[in-house]
């Protein structure tokens, strides 16, 4: 029997959270948040990825009520400081030469509301980027264009060659998405994805 908060709602119309989401088999459409990023100030990376993964959640679901709506939100920290999409050639390739060499953590927040019900997590995973040259990174901006990136890296794509390792308990986190704590938290919503086509 279908679960009456379905089919959820995925609050992004980033491709990769789609195709992410698509990987559990549970019927959702998309819907692009009305919601701006506010600065938050005085939140951890992590509060800040939580808060934005809820305050896309919320948006969506004020428009549909009576659905289950997914948000999510990462934020990249380097030695405690929260890095922003680049947005330019510039800052991407600035943002990439500071971490290189360095471990960068990312906070991924995933969200989860259904009418008065709320529910999140944030799930970390850490990046050690090896020792790149100038000539490296400017390459790699060019062909994979990681502007609008957290980290100014696809890790989906060529972004992978930048890694030295890579350590955390889900990877689907570093995509975008973390589908082990979002099956998790559909679980509470009476949302069970191996059982719900039975």
């Amino acid at each position: 029997m279908r679960h009456p908060g379905l089919p959820l709602i995925l609050a992004s119309t980033s491709p990769y959270r789609r195709d992410l989401l698509a990987r559990l088999r549970i019927p959702f459409e998309v819907a692009a948040p009305a919601y701006e990023e506010p600065p938050l100030a005085g939140l951890s990376p992590s509060d800040l990825a939580r808060a934005h993964s809820l305050g896309k959640a919320r948006a969506v679901a004020r428009q549909h009520p009576g659905r289950i709506v997914v948000g999510s939100d990462q934020v990249a920290e380097l030695e405690g400081e929260a890095l922003g999409k680049p947005g330019t050639r510039h800052r991407a390739v600035e943002q990439l030469a500071r971490c290189a060499g360095r471990t960068v953590r990312f906070h991924t927040g995933v969200a989860v509301v259904w009418g008065q019900r709320e529910a999140a997590w944030v799930e970390p995973f850490s990046v050690t980027f090896r020792r790149l040259t100038r000539a490296e990174i400017e390459a790699y901006v060019d062909l994979d264009r990681p502007l609008g990136s957290a980290g100014s890296f696809k890790i989906e794509s060529l972004g992978i060659a930048l890694m030295e390792r890579t350590e955390g308990r889900d990877f689907t986190a570093l995509i975008g998405l973390p589908l082990m704590a979002l099956s998790e938290l559909l679980a509470g919503f009476g949302v069970d994805v191996l059982l719900l086509r039975r």
